[in-house]
């Protein structure tokens, strides 16, 4: 039963999906997975057409009803209560699935990302957001219906970092407007600069206009990021990339790089929300996920504001767990 959830699933995510990247991505047999999808399609719960597989009504009502009762079955409910306890965190959502093994868990997280955010709005919203896939992934699951009866400004977080346009915030954040029908605004400047540029730069009306946004924001929904991975794709240079080799470094978040008890070792100068700012936000919403990222986020967890809500997956964890 779990197996043929989690197939149709990940049919549902994927689709329309053909059999050859469904095995793939479900790291099954193209034999054994044939058997299964055969029998789902004789249930009249997926569709299989030369576009590839796709789920029916029939098949995604059947994974609503069940999704409650398979969380139970693998353990989810058991596993986020443990790693609340082992974070210190009063909130924590956990996914199936390992977003480094399977791409698609990362929409699983986005929607509960959505599912969370929803719940935490009001009538006038200011929402930050960082920059990154896992914020991107958010961004697609919006809906208008999430806006009803409210009004969303939606802000990027921070600076620009050089990465890929689709997954700037300035980007992603015209993206959750236009999904939810909310505003945006932009800020178009780069994350990391000098003393004597970032002087300059944050007494410019426009810009200033956009960071006093920031600082009202009442929702802040952001990412962790792996140490190195994030140095490299800010193009650190050659001492500051020392010092955060170093002072071994494993998370970074805001531009703070900590070690595995959550010390800081660097912090970048950057435009935007700095940590500090955090501990007066209502709602701070942690999404991040895979294996890899585990000592990313056990490290930033050592200093979260006490308002984060952790929203992972099995992959992240587990590997948490498994260092008590």
């Amino acid at each position: 039963m779990q197996k043929r959830y989690r197939i149709l699933r990940s049919i549902s995510f994927a689709e329309p999906v053909g059999r050859r990247t469904l095995a793939q991505m479900l790291g099954m047999s193209e034999r054994i997975l044939r058997s299964e999808t055969d029998f789902l399609k004789n249930q009249k719960l997926i569709d299989v057409k030369p576009s590839g597989m796709s789920v029916t009504n029939d098949g995604a009502a059947l994974l609503q009803n069940m999704e409650s009762m398979m969380r139970e079955i693998s353990g989810i409910n058991e596993t986020e209560e443990k790693l609340k306890q082992a974070l210190g965190l009063e909130d924590v959502v956990v996914v199936q699935g390992d977003s480094d093994k399977e791409p698609w868990v990362k929409n699983e997280l986005g929607r509960a990302c959505a599912v969370r955010m929803k719940a935490a709005l009001t009538g006038n919203n200011i929402i930050a957001v960082t920059g990154g896939s896992t914020m991107a992934a958010v961004a697609d699951v919006l809906t208008p219906d999430i806006s009803a009866k409210r009004q969303l400004l939606f802000v990027p977080a921070r600076g620009g970092i050089g990465e890929d346009v689709a997954n700037q915030a300035n980007t992603i954040c015209a993206k959750m407007a236009e999904r939810t029908g909310g505003k945006h605004r932009v800020l178009y400047v780069p994350d990391q600069v000098s003393p004597e540029v970032y002087k300059s730069v944050v007494n410019e009306p426009s810009i200033k206009e956009v960071l006093t946004l920031i600082k009202q924001a009442d929702i802040v929904l952001h990412g962790i990021g792996e140490a190195m991975t994030m140095a490299e794709r800010r193009k650190t240079g050659k001492e500051e990339m020392e010092k955060i080799i170093r002072g071994h470094a494993v998370g970074e978040a805001f531009g703070y790089y900590f070690n595995e008890q959550g010390e800081i070792v660097h912090k970048v100068r950057t435009i935007g929300l700095q940590l500090e700012d955090l501990h007066r936000i209502r709602h701070v919403f942690a999404v991040a996920g895979g294996a890899s990222k585990a000592k990313a986020i056990k490290a930033y967890m050592n200093t979260k504001p006490e308002s984060t809500v952790l929203i992972t997956d099995e992959g992240a964890a587990k590997q948490i767990l498994a260092w008590r």
